[in-house]
């Protein structure tokens, strides 16, 4: 067994306060035993999600706005005032794209359970549904518009596509959060470092397994690790474990042979 590198970053503490949690209430898998830990988001974390939702509502129903007038008045003015239009479409993906950013901000924070399979589809893909919602009809309506000329329509049309497809980049989530993830997460933490414990960077997206991984010695503006529990990191927005689980047991010290695929099938299942 290697033993671990050293840091030259200071090490801090997570912000004491109230923390996610686990309790145990049985999980509905056929694989996980009765008593599994369900991870819960604290209070905290569940009260910036609001907020980061509420905000995201805010946009999205000010991006629809801007769908119902482009729909309704631009592009039925004779002639179409070919710069308003061009505004409209930059407006909508201004409001949009920050509106999907914290959607899945907030998803993070306070992730949606696996068990309602309709509402954790709907609550991770909302914000490609209301980019979907918020530019087609107005793609559609703008080339079946008799009042623009061809070359209109294929600069509109070119910059209405870029828009659409940058907000549906931020609006599908491929690797969806979940309680169900975040329980198993914390069950592989503790049962690769027999503790709850992890560490993560201000500017990172993700937490690791110790202070010394190479992951975390890029020089940043604080030039610190904090170190705290899953529920601490998930509090913090970091959207999951590594998946360099292999590399970071040996460059923790520790051997790299934990995490095989038993424990794996055992604890993220």
């Amino acid at each position: 067994m290697s033993e671990p590198r050293k840091t030259k970053k200071k090490v801090v503490a997570a912000p004491s306060t109230p923390s996610s949690k686990t309790t145990s209430t049985a999980r509905n898998t056929s694989d996980a035993p009765s008593n599994a830990p369900v991870w819960q988001a604290s209070p905290e974390a569940k009260a910036k999600a609001k907020n980061f939702r509420l905000i995201t509502w805010t946009l999205w129903i000010l991006a629809l706005c801007v769908t119902l007038f482009v729909a309704f008045w631009v592009l039925r003015q004779e002639p179409v005032n070919f710069w308003l239009l061009i505004g409209m479409f930059v407006l909508s993906g201004a409001l949009v794209i920050p509106g999907n950013i914290l959607w899945k901000k907030a998803n993070i924070l306070d992730p949606a359970s696996e068990k309602d399979k309709v509402k954790f589809f709907v609550q991770n893909q909302l914000g490609a549904i209301v980019s979907s919602i918020a530019f087609i009809p107005m793609i559609v309506l703008l080339f079946m518009n008799k009042n623009l000329d061809a070359k209109q329509k294929g600069i509109a049309g070119a910059i209405a596509i870029a828009l659409f497809g940058g907000s549906l980049f931020t609006g599908v989530t491929t690797d969806a959060p979940s309680v169900e993830k975040y329980s198993d997460e914390q069950a592989l933490v503790v049962a690769l470092l027999g503790k709850d414990e992890v560490f993560w960077t201000a500017g990172g997206s993700v937490f690791h397994l110790c202070a010394e991984v190479s992951d975390l010695q890029q020089e940043s503006k604080t030039n610190e690790i904090v170190v705290g529990t899953v529920s601490q990191a998930h509090d913090a927005g970091k959207s999951r474990l590594t998946k360099k689980v292999t590399m970071e047991l040996k460059q923790c010290g520790l051997d790299p042979a934990l995490y095989d695929e038993s424990t794996a099938r055992q604890c993220l299942s």
